[in-house]
């Protein structure tokens, strides 16, 4: 596996490895190192040094740099002296950050010159405006001839597409919907094609839907729809080669649709925030009798539960969480 560095001036290296984990969740042979006001070339060196030694294997190394030309760059290439299978990649932003984790843990045999590769654009593409008329002229045309590109015609009602089964690569649930964990941690590990997101609340709100559209990875559409249509998507042949990731709100929503006869046969479990009269099952998962007794009725139809906010984390034990917040909830009746 490549082992990756950030490095920069101040505290940056510091703050973007935290967001970056945040998503991700705690990371090994993945460092942070910065150059402070009263240090010098050889300080910053000396913790780059540190930081690889204390990787598993340092035959492929990824450094990512804040400034090409600056300190932190200049030591960090003049370890590539030594050591030809490494490679550095300046202007570090957390879109780079994130996509280097990504290519890492999608493709572990990967080098350090291939995700190099494969992080610039996913870097460059994170540079947006709103109002997207801001981006520079040649960005604007780009982007407006990729929609165009983009645009299908309407296949007529009752074609069968594929084997007119809509595939369902991960049903979630999750409180906050289309969100970092979800863009940058379960969307490359699934590959879905389009991302649903059914609720009929957020289905009735345009700004929501709006922001849940324009967070989509590249390459990935974004929907919301209301329950009945996914129910009604569920049944439709013309999606037989789609690919899609659900989420949800709550499991009640998810129940409604299984008794409706959407094919899901794994949840996963991801976040439930805290509501009045909640209780806390555990640190992301807050729930309410309705929730617990909606969890045990799926459980009842043969639904099986995946308890990970992000793929690399281990999975939880949802019987035992259902307990605690039974528990909980018995004793906040008292």
């Amino acid at each position: 596996m490549v082992g990756i560095v950030l490095a920069s001036h101040g505290g940056f290296a510091d703050g973007i490895a935290q967001s970056a984990q945040m998503l991700f969740g705690e990371q090994s042979n993945f460092a942070h190192v910065i150059l402070t006001p009263d240090e010098g070339p050889d300080d910053i060196k000396g913790k780059m040094d540190k930081a690889i030694a204390s990787f598993d294997d340092q035959a492929e190394v990824l450094l990512l740099v804040d400034l090409w030309g600056g300190t932190p760059f200049n030591q960090a290439n003049g370890l590539l002296e030594n050591h030809p299978n490494w490679a550095v990649v300046a202007g570090m932003n957390l879109p780079m950050v994130v996509e280097a984790l990504t290519q890492r843990m999608t493709n572990p045999d990967a080098t350090a010159h291939e995700i190099a590769t494969a992080i610039v654009e996913p870097a460059k593409d994170g540079i947006k405006t709103k109002p997207a008329e801001l981006m520079p002229k040649s960005e604007s045309k780009v982007v407006s001839e990729a929609q165009e590109t983009g645009k299908k015609k309407t296949i007529p009602e009752g074609t069968v597409v594929g084997d007119g089964h809509i595939k369902f690569v991960l049903a979630r649930i999750d409180s906050r919907l289309l969100h970092g964990q979800v863009a940058t941690g379960w969307i490359p590990t699934m590959h879905p094609d389009r991302v649903i997101v059914v609720s009929d609340s957020v289905a009735k709100d345009e700004m929501r839907k709006s922001m849940i559209r324009e967070a989509a990875p590249a390459g990935v559409k974004a929907h919301t729809v209301p329950i009945k249509k996914m129910i009604e998507i569920a049944k439709d042949p013309r999606f037989g080669n789609t690919h899609a990731l659900l989420l949800f709100e709550n499991p009640e929503d998810v129940l409604t649709v299984i008794k409706a006869g959407v094919d899901i046969k794994t949840v996963n479990v991801g976040s439930m925030s805290y509501s009045v009269g909640d209780v806390n099952a555990n640190n992301v998962l807050s729930m309410n009798q309705e929730d617990v007794d909606t969890f045990h009725e799926l459980a009842k139809l043969g639904v099986k539960f995946d308890v990970r906010k992000v793929p690399t984390d281990k999975e939880g034990n949802m019987d035992a969480i259902l307990n605690k917040a039974q528990s909980l909830l018995d004793e906040q009746k008292k």
